[in-house]
């Protein structure tokens, strides 16, 4: 049996399009015409493999249709729109979409996408880390009444006896940048190895992951002391001195 997908968008015309090629590419397929419809069957049968919604899904708007996906499942989501503009690639990533593909689109693409997204592994499995002998913990922020702790392994991030909800892009984000204190990565970089390998997504991808990330485990995200941009080149992780 295929991986399952489904597709949610109120034009059958771009649902007949994505529906016949994934089948051809051995995907079990499931469409919605509405993202209510959508959500019902996520609630009646559990969430599919990989997701894709346009950002046309009838009375409710796309972003609120992905923050409620986001409240229970884990599931990779890609966005289809006909809109280039960066505000609704960020407020689409930022309800927490995973990719945004703009219209036309080559079905190439499309697949060699979701490909991308499927082979990323779920929080606490993550193959092929540059780190060579990870330690169970590693201390962000030495904060004496609330340090805030990242485990690779155990696939979690603390703020104290508190746990951080981070999506699975943001863990691996702050997992590479882990690895390498110090060090700046590049949004090329980051988007190859916290994505996958050869994957070819936009570079605004890794800012929007970022910010999210920031906002999380800074104590101010509008000065960030962590995760530190350095403008022209990328992004660095600064240990506790």
């Amino acid at each position: 049996m295929g991986a399952s997908l489904m597709i949610v968008g109120d034009d059958f015309r771009v649902r007949d399009t994505l529906r016949l090629a994934m089948e051809q590419e051995g995907y079990e397929v499931a469409e919605a015409g509405a993202a209510e419809v959508a959500l019902e069957r996520l609630r009646s049968n559990g969430a599919p493999d990989v997701m894709i919604v346009d950002m046309l899904v009838g009375e409710m708007d796309a972003f609120t249709c992905i923050r409620e996906v986001r409240r229970a499942h884990e599931v990779p989501i890609m966005v289809v729109s006909a809109s280039e503009d960066t505000h609704d690639v960020v407020a689409a990533l930022e309800a927490g979409a995973d990719d945004f593909v703009t219209k036309p689109f080559e079905i190439k693409e499309i697949s060699a996408r979701m490909r991308a997204l499927r082979r990323r592994p779920r929080l606490g499995a993550l193959p092929d880390d540059p780190m060579s002998d990870p330690p169970a913990e590693i201390v962000l922020d030495a904060d004496d009444d609330a340090p805030l702790v990242l485990s690779p392994d155990g696939g979690v991030v603390r703020r104290g006896d508190e746990q951080i909800p981070l999506t699975i892009t943001e863990f691996r984000l702050l997992c590479e940048l882990a690895a390498n204190p110090g060090r700046v990565l590049s949004r090329t970089l980051l988007l190859e190895r916290a994505w996958d390998e050869g994957f070819f997504g936009d570079e605004r991808l890794v800012d929007v992951h970022i910010r999210r990330l920031r906002t999380k485990i800074e104590s101010d995200s509008s000065d960030p002391r962590i995760v530190v941009t350095v403008r022209g080149l990328g992004y660095r992780l600064d240990m506790p001195k």
